[in-house]
């Protein structure tokens, strides 16, 4: 790179002397040809101007030819610059296409080099996986056939054997097992009768998965009651196990099967009524108390509205057509037998029909006020009943839910039994407090819609009275 530059200030170098040297000679010639409009200087000796020109171009075609030398070589010295330059570049180019090629060869070595790290790493995992695998497999098949006692699997040869011998014996005698456990057994044993008692009698195993007991004619399907222990029941009856030990076939199969015989089922007992309240606590007893008492206040209005109503047709009929004969008294009699809130409001227009219309009208609304007091009784209170009840199944709720905290802050969420006292209040308050308010609030808008019906018709039955007067025949006579 310096031999380059110094090369290239050279050829400068001589360009800028020969432009010199050019631009002298011009400025010479110039002076010749050009007078000068200056003063006279003082008289110098005469030159001869021929030989002073001579002696320039002289001068000029040797610094030329000097000039035209130094170019050439420079021109040379250039072209063999640009040729070595040119051949550099080739082979740098070159070793960089080489270098580019090795890189790649390098890369690709270093991408196969990562696929063989990520298989073999893959496969390692796989191994180590397959070995947790089987040291589980190996842990649970010694948990699982300690109870069998077997020799095989005990003893420290088949600890120390290779893990292909220990599949190869785990798979031989777990089949044995297998074909063993899959027969019938009958052998003699004890087990647990219906009532608690512990008996010792006949034991059919159905492999493993269900047994019959019998003793004295007692007995039935075998469920485990824990720790290898068995207990009849309760669903079943004798007479399959009696079939089975006289070796006939059961008409009807009654079998009870189950996983393992170490962990006790417990039977669950059919739901009462009387259970599901008790479940509930004093809260839920409270609402079936409040439940009893709209049951008896509904029937109680449905006793007072039908007397309420019953005679309204009759009221209308038979009061109606005395009234337009003029019989008055007649009408108060007839009132009275019928009997009625219908009845009373009727008697009431009746005894002051011959006075003004709308005093009669007042008369008779003041009446049905009367009698709106005991056509309404009881109904508010049965409205209340179903808005309190759904409240005291809440409050059941919530008194369940912080019982059911105040459990798991002191013995955690590990047995559910604890739990569930709890929970019952918490779900079955609500359950109670809805059956008694949804019949509750349906029973006591039905009543109260009967209740405004018997008010219109009561009201109907005085208008029909009075216009039934007003309208009598004018030769008919009061009574």
């Amino acid at each position: 790179m310096k031999q380059t530059l110094w090369r290239t200030n050279t050829l400068c170098v001589a360009t800028a002397a020969l432009v010199l040297a050019l631009t002298l000679s011009s400025a010479a010639f110039a002076q010749e040809e050009t007078p000068v409009q200056e003063s006279a200087p003082p008289p110098v000796p005469s030159v001869n101007p021929l030989k002073t020109r001579d002696e320039l171009q002289a001068a000029y075609q040797k610094e030329y030819a000097f000039l035209e030398a130094q170019i050439r070589d420079l021109n040379a010295r250039l072209a063999d610059f640009e040729a070595a330059s040119n051949e550099a570049e080739r082979n740098k180019e070159a070793q960089i296409d080489r270098t580019e090629g090795e890189l790649i060869g390098l890369q690709s070595r270093s991408d196969r080099v990562d696929s063989l790290l990520t298989e073999a790493d893959r496969q390692f995992t796989a191994v180590e996986d397959g070995r947790s695998l089987l040291e589980a497999t190996f842990v649970q098949a010694d948990a699982t056939l300690e109870q069998y006692e077997i020799a095989a699997v005990n003893g420290d040869a088949f600890l120390m054997a290779a893990d292909g011998e220990r599949i190869q014996i785990l798979l031989s005698e777990t089949l044995d097992l297998l074909v063993g456990l899959g027969s019938v057994k009958r052998a003699e044993g004890a087990f647990f009768l219906k009532d608690g008692t512990e008996v010792s009698g006949t034991i059919i195993r159905v492999g493993n998965i269900a047994a019959y007991g019998i003793s004295n004619g007692q007995g039935g399907a075998l469920a485990p009651a824990g720790d290898g222990r068995m207990k009849v029941w309760a669903a079943s009856t004798p007479e399959t196990v009696q079939a089975l030990v006289s070796g006939d076939a059961p008409d009807v199969l009654d079998i009870f099967l189950f996983e393992s015989s170490q962990k006790a089922i417990e039977e669950s007992a059919g739901k009462t009524l009387i259970g599901v309240i008790n479940s509930g606590g004093s809260i839920a007893w409270i609402i079936v108390a409040l439940g009893g008492l709209a049951a008896l206040l509904i029937l109680l209005r449905i006793f007072f509205l039908q007397n309420a109503s019953s005679s309204t047709g009759k009221v209308v009929s038979e009061v109606g057509s005395l009234v337009k004969q003029g019989q008055l008294e007649q009408a108060l009699q007839a009132c009275k037998r019928l009997k009625g809130s219908t009845s009373r409001v009727v008697a009431a227009a009746v005894r002051n029909l011959d006075k003004d219309r709308t005093h009669v009208e007042d008369i008779v609304s003041e009446q049905i006020l009367h009698e709106s007091s005991h056509l309404n009784r009881f109904g508010a209170f049965i409205i209340v009943i179903a808005a309190v009840a759904p409240l005291l199944g809440l409050l059941g709720t919530v008194t369940g839910m912080i019982s059911t905290f105040d459990i798991i802050t002191e013995f955690g969420t590990g047995d559910p039994k604890l739990l569930s006292s709890g929970i019952s209040i918490a779900l079955v308050t609500t359950e109670v407090g809805l059956a008694v308010a949804i019949p509750a609030l349906i029973f006591g808008n039905l009543l109260t819609g009967w209740s405004d019906s018997i008010k219109d018709d009561m009201e109907k039955a005085a208008l029909h009275v009075m216009n039934l007067y007003l309208d009598r025949p004018a030769n008919s006579s009061a009574a």
